[in-house]
């Protein structure tokens, strides 16, 4: 993947050969990534590379997202999570304390797209990492929101829009509670719709307040798929779906540059006949998109509903995955640059995880186009003579090649999907053997 470097051909192939490491190991290990002594050096040469820098690896990952993008309805998902380090990582100089106020961390924020239709993860968009002050200068209530973290919603909407609103079919901004600001709203990016769930209970220009059209009339009643959270099985939801139109007024503060009141679109989900001990499912979501009719207010909810998405690439990231809140790694800036990788990384393997579920989507989301004539190769090799142990996918798409990785990790039992494991394993073979020949063809830069 090109863009790991500033231009250099040297620190460019060994950031792209860190990534591929990095997925192919599920780990940022720096010892387990390496896999020597030597790797183990190439990897920390590249994370203090002067020609590496953590917003142009972003800006790699964000070219290949758009192309994948490109003619497709997309849904640009957003959230926040922390990286906290135990109390006794305080010597990572530099990092400022995390969400509890004492561990040393930082944040991360990214962007990531997801294909609206069927509902297939594209690549990472944007992110933003920072670590926090100590202590802030003033009042929270008193800042304007470019003085606030709040501002990240905001940067994440308008960096989605300047990747993917000249490529996209059509652009729906996705954020939970915490991106239900005023300003989020009134500085919505031309080319783009926001789908917000809402946290505060606004005042509205004809009285009352949001909560107040609860008693609009009911649009359709259905199902909520809830996914699973930790400790929490997946369930389905009969729902209720309230919608129209508010106008909203605008809070009193610094914003007050913003326009007096904006004109959205809400939809009410509330759960019917929740299971006994469970607190009902309760979203009002808010749009900037026009909510007609039931079919329109189903939908929106669907929308809202590939949140869950970004869910998932956190838990990819993090102890249960690639155990970035694990890491060794104590300055900042290596720090970050591992952590773009990581991000990376994580939307990878949750694509390869999706492609067992018969993906339909290009190889290219993955793979460069021109290594097709090369996997088509090896895919060959590891066919077998009858029907059932040949590829059965269309050539050229995510799943055809998540079965040769998979046959590549000594997958043998196509009635079966592999597992995560047997994916990691023979994407580690596989990238080996693709690399080596594609660097027969004079198609690889120079090894790391």
């Amino acid at each position: 993947m090109r863009g790991f470097g500033s231009g250099d051909v040297r620190t460019e192939a060994r950031g792209a050969w860190l990534f591929e490491r990095i997925v192919t190991t599920g780990s940022v290990v720096l010892s387990t990534v390496g896999g020597s002594e030597a790797g183990t050096a190439a990897a920390h040469r590249y994370l203090s590379s002067p020609c590496a820098d953590w917003q142009g690896i972003l800006q790699a990952f964000a070219a290949r997202t758009a192309q994948a993008c490109a003619g497709r309805p997309i849904v640009a998902v957003q959230d926040t999570s922390e990286i906290n380090f135990t109390p006794a990582a305080a010597g990572r100089h530099g990092l400022g304390p995390a969400g509890n106020g004492r561990n040393p961390g930082f944040f991360l924020h990214p962007v990531i797209a997801v294909d609206a239709e069927d509902e297939a993860v594209l690549g990472l968009v944007d992110a933003q990492l920072w670590t926090r002050a100590a202590r802030q200068t003033a009042p929270r209530h008193r800042r304007p929101v470019e003085d606030k973290e709040s501002q990240r919603w905001i940067t994440g909407a308008a960096a989605a829009a300047t990747a993917l609103a000249d490529t996209a079919r059509s652009l729906i901004v996705v954020a939970d509670q915490e991106g239900d600001i005023y300003s989020h709203f009134a500085r919505r990016p031309a080319g783009s719709d926001l789908l917000v769930r809402a946290r505060h209970d606004r005042p509205l220009v004809e009285g009352g307040s949001l909560q107040d059209k609860a008693s609009w009339p009911v649009a359709t009643t259905g199902t909520v798929e809830v996914p699973a959270r930790p400790g929490v099985p997946a369930r389905i939801a009969k729902v209720r779906l309230q919608a129209g139109p508010v106008e909203v007024v605008r809070p009193s503060g610094p914003g007050a540059r913003e326009p007096a009141s904006l004109r959205l679109h809400g939809v009410c989900v509330q759960e019917l006949e929740p299971p006994v001990g469970v607190t009902p499912l309760c979203w009002r979501l808010l749009t900037t998109r026009a909510v007609p009719d039931a079919a329109a207010a189903q939908d929106m909810v669907r929308l809202y509903r590939l949140r869950w998405r970004i869910e998932e690439v956190f838990r990819a990231l993090k102890r249960d995955g690639l155990g970035l809140d694990e890491t060794q790694v104590r300055v900042p800036d290596k720090l970050f640059r591992l952590s773009a990788l990581a991000l990376g990384a994580a939307v990878r393997i949750l694509q390869l995880v999706d492609a067992r579920d018969g993906s339909r989507r290009p190889m290219q989301d993955v793979l460069d186009k021109a290594a097709l004539p090369v996997v088509a190769e090896l895919g060959r090799a590891c066919e077998g003579s009858t029907d059932r142990l040949r590829n059965p996918h269309p050539v050229g798409n995510l799943s055809w090649l998540e079965w040769i990785v998979a046959r590549h990790g000594g997958w043998n039992a196509p009635n079966s999907p592999p597992g995560p494991k047997v994916v990691a394993r023979g994407w580690e073979r596989f990238s080996a053997m693709l690399a080596g020949a594609l660097l027969a063809r004079d198609s690889l830069p120079s090894r790391p």
